[in-house]
């Protein structure tokens, strides 16, 4: 598992990974605080089917600079998201 420490953009020309797996996600809550987990999979080609391959965990902070690289990214995202919420 680990903790994401920062956020950088890899100047690094691109690398296509064809491996499609699952992630799931869980809100785990710590002494340390809240944090958003987020763990891979293997693919289907894997010989244990569903076992946790990459774990990720982000607190406040890191989700927020993540979800402003999402935008970014994805400039539409911002109203499809906002537009659907209550």
């Amino acid at each position: 598992m680990a903790k994401v420490r920062e956020f950088f953009e890899d100047k690094k020309s691109s690398v296509s990974h064809p491996t499609v797996v699952d992630c799931g996600y869980q809100v785990v809550h710590t002494s340390e605080g809240v944090f958003l987990q987020l763990s891979t999979y293997g693919s289907d080609h894997r010989q244990t089917q569903k076992k946790t391959s990459q774990t990720l965990q982000l607190d406040r902070e890191h989700a927020a600079q993540l979800l402003r690289i999402l935008v970014a990214t994805f400039p539409d995202l911002h109203s499809s998201v906002i537009g659907r919420l209550p």
